[in-house]
């Protein structure tokens, strides 16, 4: 048995139901998402959004990191693009460890050296918050008139708050 055929034969059952083809790519509810690649995090849902309303750029902790702000470059001037969401969230690996704890972790598992890695590790959420909403604002291509808010998501009750 092949390391993925559990999730081919899963992707075949959808493919057979498929409705979601057809899409130009355009985010249609004009809103791009950043936040982390933790899978409590159903971006799309809790925002009451549907397939194809919006551009979404995961990472680990949720940052703006020069790949995001790429992504939402690209999002503002190709793919209709008008508000823009930071979205880290609470109890994230990156904002409840130590650079070391997690170069430990990875270290251990991997069953080698790790001490050279970064794993971007967030020590003030909320400061990192106001940084990247920032990042954001000040990029030369990315407009004022696109709306930016920084907000964090409970992973135990599903809400948002506003907090840049």
């Amino acid at each position: 048995m092949d390391d993925f055929d559990d999730l081919i034969t899963a992707n075949q059952s959808f493919a057979a139901d498929f409705t979601l083809g057809g899409f130009d790519g355009v985010a249609h509810a004009g809103v791009a998402i950043v936040t982390c690649m933790d899978s409590r995090i159903d971006p799309l849902r809790m925002l009451g959004l549907d397939h194809g309303d919006a551009k979404i750029f995961r990472n680990p902790g949720g940052r703006v990191t020069p790949q995001a702000l790429e992504a939402l470059v690209l999002g503002v001037h190709l793919l209709g693009v008008k508000r823009i969401l930071v979205v880290p969230h609470t109890r994230c690996a990156m904002a409840s460890a130590t650079e070391a704890q997690l170069r430990e972790k990875v270290g251990t598992s991997a069953g080698v050296d790790a001490s050279w890695q970064s794993f971007g590790v967030v020590d003030d959420q909320v400061a990192a918050l106001t940084d990247d909403v920032k990042k954001v604002h000040s990029h030369p291509l990315i407009p004022d008139t696109v709306a930016v808010g920084g907000f964090i998501y409970d992973v135990d009750t599903g809400l948002l708050e506003r907090k840049a």
